[in-house]
């Protein structure tokens, strides 16, 4: 494979072209990652996911003999930004499907783009409005956030903990899990005694903490994506806080554990899909082989351990491979083939859509965890 930079779009702008560029047979696919910023963390990992898996599959002679061309822009993490690159994608470049966007916001401004013009998307954002209602055109990788709540809840529940206060972030992600969190709650006969909110560039949450301290929960849920769910970690053990800690499934990767530090992370609780823990699996578990080869195949590429994020990108990659083989390379067939896919094992879990799930994930995609000496380990 060889690399050819075009112009800079305030950041990364890459074309991969494998074989000859412009050749009859080529399938051209979008990608909107927050590969710097604040969301660089979930996206630099998505990014390097595709370049692998489209090197990969031009090595093996394509997809049905057609070789892919991966046209790659950096977003920042901006929405405005992810809504002209995604025009950009589609009215210059002339993609047939677009990888992304990273976060739940830079999704939600794209979903009227891809709608209109009839590109099917798939984002690696988490939020349950991407999906929810579906639309013809969008769907997502990371199981729903109402499953992640689902999750920790029903945990909370084996452990006579019905009492919670929440800290959620004021973004896109953050305003969608604490819908499902308040809605879920109400539902399943927990209590909230505590409401408090915090601003994605806050670097102290202190007063928040302290306020939910006086309350005495049985358990804190803060939902959020780096760096506020570090910092609230490292204000909790600076508080004394003793109460049980969870987190979001948005934190699922070792950079938070790095963020908040060994020591103020240990005992912290969430819901991740099975990557984090794959070498706990049984051989029998239908994502074992393929967990255990990303993992592996990610590390000889960068060095780098493969994360729960760039698990994204390598799901909705299947997708898109997967609908193309089985109904070809149009914007439609793509579409339809992914709406139309069926039992999918990938890095996320096992991916079943229909015209009214454009998600395809439940509670098997999550396992719940405790940080137990800055490693990942089942929590039971």
């Amino acid at each position: 494979m060889r690399r050819r930079f075009v112009g800079m779009v305030s950041g990364l702008t890459v074309m991969l072209f494998c074989g000859s560029a412009l050749a009859a047979g080529t399938i051209k696919i979008g990608g909107l990652f927050a590969v710097t910023g604040p969301a660089s963390f979930l996206g630099d990992p998505g990014k390097k996911t595709f370049e692998l898996l489209v090197k990969k599959a031009n090595e093996n002679g394509g997809i049905n003999g057609m070789k892919l061309e991966a046209v790659i822009y950096d977003t920042g993490g901006d929405a405005t930004k992810a809504v002209q690159l995604a025009t950009k994608l589609i009215k210059d470049d002339k993609v047939s499907v677009i990888l992304g966007p990273t976060t739940t916001g830079e999704s939600m401004a794209v979903i009227p783009v891809a709608e209109r013009e009839k590109i099917p998307m798939i984002s690696c954002g988490a939020g349950v409005k991407i999906t929810e209602p579906a639309k013809h055109c969008v769907f997502k990788t990371p199981a729903n956030d109402h499953v992640a709540v689902e999750k920790i809840l029903g945990y909370m529940a084996g452990k006579k903990q019905k009492t919670i206060a929440l800290l959620t972030v004021t973004d896109g992600f953050g305003a969608s899990g604490r819908e499902q969190l308040k809605l879920l709650a109400k539902q399943k006969g927990f209590t909230i005694l505590a409401d408090e909110v915090y601003g994605p560039k806050d670097t102290d949450m202190t007063a928040q903490l302290t306020k939910i301290r006086s309350i005495k929960p049985d358990a804190i849920i803060c939902w959020g994506t780096n760096p506020g769910p570090a910092v609230i970690t490292r204000n909790v053990k600076q508080l004394g806080i003793k109460t049980p800690l969870y987190m979001s499934h948005g934190v699922a990767s070792k950079e938070y554990i790095r963020l908040a530090g060994a020591a103020a992370a240990e005992g912290i609780i969430l819901p991740t899909g099975k990557l984090a823990i794959y070498n706990f699996l049984s051989k029998s578990d239908p994502q074992a082989k393929l967990l255990k080869e990303y993992v592996q195949q990610y590390y000889e590429a960068y060095h780098e351990e493969a994360s729960t994020f760039g698990g994204y990108a390598y799901d909705a990659f299947q997708l898109i491979s997967n609908a193309i083989k089985t109904g070809g390379g149009t914007p439609e067939q793509i579409r339809t083939g992914i709406e139309h896919a069926s039992k999918l094992v990938s890095v996320s879990g096992i991916f079943t859509m229909s015209p009214k799930d454009h998600n395809g994930l439940d509670l098997s995609a999550f396992e719940m965890v405790r940080i137990t000496n800055g490693e990942w380990a089942l929590a039971r």
